[in-house]
């Protein structure tokens, strides 16, 4: 096995396990992240849910307060406002979503599905439990959420929410008395629930990860031609023609010309000892002639 061959061979060696260990912290890294940005604008949702639901109460109920004994507007109520703002995203958020998931709503629309229920049960169960986040599959993909629990904090709550015999008139109207009541103070009823597809920020982090590989193949070509052609300048060719010299040398040629001695590094080194080993042989046979 020739030197370029051996060289060559270790040099993808070592470049097979950096590829190996690159491509594996890369991939990680990027997924990670893409990970790490779905989670804020989830965040970001759940945030600003919060924010319309502070609003309404302190901004919105109070000028609506004359008009609920006539007729219920369910846009004083923060659930409602929180949901329908949200949900007026443009078009390609359409599948960032949020729910005000409950187990027994007024509204039938918030009525949690089978794990929102778990994820409210949960709360319920682990009281200290402020947030809760996973990954789950969807038709679109992978979706991620983040769940906050949803407690009864204020006796206003119980106005609508404990019996139908102290709701308001105009509520029970609109909903019923079926649903929605039956609330205690400090229960979790629900959770706020923010879902926010994965697939674009995978498949961005997915494209990154292929470029960067793709990047770091085109850099070893490049260092694998610039090694090739220094190893053979510098090293391949010199000791070519000094193993060219030794043979014709060997065979009692001393006509041809001494190996040219232009560098200072080890080959040229090299050089100088075979031409003076040279000179001594082509004395000493002489000398025996």
């Amino acid at each position: 096995m020739g030197l370029r061959v051996r060289f060559n061979l270790v040099l993808t060696v070592v470049f097979l396990l950096g590829l190996a260990l690159s491509g594996y912290v890369s991939y990680g890294l990027l997924q990670s992240n893409a990970r790490a940005d779905v989670v804020r604008n989830a965040e970001l949702m759940i945030e600003s849910a919060r924010a319309i639901r502070s609003y309404t109460v302190e901004e919105i109920r109070p000028e609506l307060a004359h008009h609920l004994d006539k007729v219920f507007l369910p846009q004083s109520v923060p659930a409602y406002a929180a949901t329908n703002t949200l949900g007026r995203l443009p078009e390609e958020y359409a599948e960032y979503a949020y729910k005000e998931a409950t187990l027994n709503p007024t509204n039938p629309r918030d009525r949690a599905t089978d794990w929102e229920a778990d994820l409210i049960r949960e709360f319920q169960h682990g009281q200290d439990i402020k947030t809760l986040t996973g990954v789950r599959a969807t038709p679109t993909g992978p979706s991620l959420y983040i769940a906050s629990p949803l407690k009864v904090s204020a006796e206003a709550c119980l106005t609508c929410h404990s019996t139908p015999e102290v709701a308001p008139a105009s509520m029970l109207a609109l909903y019923g008395d079926s649903n929605g009541f039956g609330w205690k103070l400090d229960e979790i009823v629900g959770a706020q629930v923010v879902s926010v597809p994965m697939s674009v920020p995978v498949a961005n982090a997915n494209r990154a990860f292929v470029t960067f590989m793709l990047s770091l193949c085109a850099v070893f070509l490049v260092l694998y031609v610039a090694l090739n052609v220094m190893l053979n300048r510098m090293i391949i060719r010199p000791i070519t023609e000094m193993s060219g010299q030794a043979d014709a040398v060997s065979t009692g040629n001393f006509e041809i010309p001494e190996f040219a001695e232009t560098k200072s590094d080890e080959i040229g080194r090299l050089a100088a000892s075979f031409n003076r080993m040279r000179r001594s042989l082509e004395q000493a046979m002489k000398m025996i002639d």
